[in-house]
């Protein structure tokens, strides 16, 4: 069913969109057989639906497992393949590289790889810290792996393993973000990253995605540095740290989904939705994407030290928003990271500090008369596939104007109760569009 998009009717109420980064989930042995969150003790979020209703949510389509980007643009009623110029273009402008037209932007992680490129952990086990990336980044740049094609290459680390592979001509003409990626476990679809699972992972070479004399330079320039910065990454002092300190090193590079300024930036969130909107986010491509679409960024980084503290200084800062802006957009990291690495149990954890420490210190208080709370998920990261899935998630929506449903047993926040809850199956896009128009909520088939 096609859902409004219509300016959002005058009235005091403010609009809230939390989305839980990765929180849908599957049954897991770890967690008694029931999913990570519905294992979870969630009071708050139960509380929600209870003054609410749940469903679930398919958030770009049947059989994609979106990136996290792709996912966002859906949920803020945006078409992920047609409107984002890209995930590269999206980190890029969530640290400020200063891009200007012709230039190319790439989403990088440092890698584990063997000899052969076979990718031994996407991820350098986790454990590179932020100042280990800026020491690799600032060498591979150094170097000027590509000025002898007329390019300048520099790499920005950004959080942990993840980093922006920046490319500016210097002669040549503008480069092409139409390339393919590098990294195995994510395919490139228009805009818009689509999560893989590879087999056997491979570094893949990179592609030119149309005829152009443009796209083919560009996919050469790449595929030569990355086989450049190798030598580069083995041989520093960082990996020979970490080499006797028995740590996985980050002698690789993973890159993908290229993008570049676009002549046809997305339609501001003001003008396609009719209402001032803000931001708090935790990671550099969700504050991109803020950045983009003219929403007010309130950047407050990634979790760091007592979790319980972060959390309730975040709903600290989301309650000062919506006393601010009729829309409010928050953008929690903590469940995905657990589900990429396995760990049910964790991620069990961190969904029940959310609930306990941004939900309960949110509630407080707050006059559910006044204002209306969607939760949901830019895409399912199931602890037993250890990766994005296209399982649908859960999705909430309570507060003004949302009708109780009435004679249900006790509600619970997870994925088997959104399955059959009263909102139904429903797009991405439709999450914004019921946040801001209540009266077309009503159960569906």
């Amino acid at each position: 069913m096609e859902l409004a998009s219509s300016p959002v009717p005058p009235g005091p109420t403010a609009c809230l969109l939390v989305v839980l980064d990765g929180v849908g989930d599957r049954p897991h042995p770890d967690t008694g057989g029931m999913s990570p969150v519905e294992a979870a003790r969630t009071p708050h979020l139960d509380g929600l639906i209870e003054h609410g209703q749940l469903g679930q949510v398919v958030v770009v389509g049947p059989g994609i497992a979106p990136e996290s980007d792709a996912g966002v643009f859906a949920l803020l009623g945006y078409d992920p393949v047609v409107d984002s110029p890209g995930r590269g273009i999206l980190e890029a402008l969530g640290v400020d590289v200063p891009l200007a037209p012709g230039d190319v932007a790439l989403r990088l992680n440092f890698a584990t790889v063997d000899g052969d490129g076979t990718v031994l952990d996407s991820r350098v086990g986790r454990s590179l810290s932020t100042t280990e990336a800026q020491d690799l980044a600032r060498a591979v740049t150094s170097a000027d792996l590509l000025a002898d094609h007329g390019i300048r290459a520099e790499v920005r680390a950004t959080v942990g393993h993840r980093g922006v592979l920046w490319l500016h001509p210097l002669e040549g003409g503008a480069l092409s973000p139409n390339i393919s990626n590098a990294d195995p476990f994510y395919e490139k679809v228009g805009g818009m990253g689509q999560a893989r699972r590879p087999e056997h992972p491979r570094v893949l070479r990179v592609e030119s995605q149309d005829a152009t004399p443009e796209a083919y330079r560009t996919a050469e320039a790449v595929n030569l540095l990355l086989q450049r910065a190798g030598p580069v990454l083995t041989g520093h002092r960082v990996n020979a740290r970490r080499a006797m300190g028995g740590k996985k090193i980050a002698n690789g590079l993973l890159v993908r989904n290229a993008g570049a300024l676009s002549v046809r930036p997305p339609t501001p969130f003001i003008q396609k939705h009719g209402v001032r909107g803000a931001a708090l986010t935790e990671m550099p491509v969700e504050r991109g994407i803020a950045r983009v679409l003219g929403l007010e960024d309130r950047y407050v980084g990634p979790m760091v030290g007592d979790r319980d503290a972060g959390y309730r200084e975040r709903a600290r800062v989301t309650r000062e928003l919506i006393e601010r802006f009729p829309f409010v957009y928050v953008h929690l990291k903590g469940p995905d990271e657990p589900g990429h690495d396995g760990n049910a149990l964790l991620k069990q954890e961190i969904v029940e500090a959310i609930d306990r420490s941004f939900f309960g210190p949110l509630l407080d208080g707050l006059d559910l008369g006044r204002v209306r709370i969607a939760v949901s998920a830019d895409h399912a990261t199931p602890s037993i596939v250890k990766g994005h899935s296209d399982d649908p998630v859960p999705f909430v929506l309570s507060g003004a104007g949302i009708p109780p449903v009435r004679g249900r047993s006790p509600p619970k926040f997870g994925e088997s109760a959104a399955a059959q809850g009263s909102l139904g199956t429903r797009r991405g896009s439709d999450v914004i569009s019921l946040l801001f128009h209540p009266e077309l909520v009503r159960p569906v088939a």
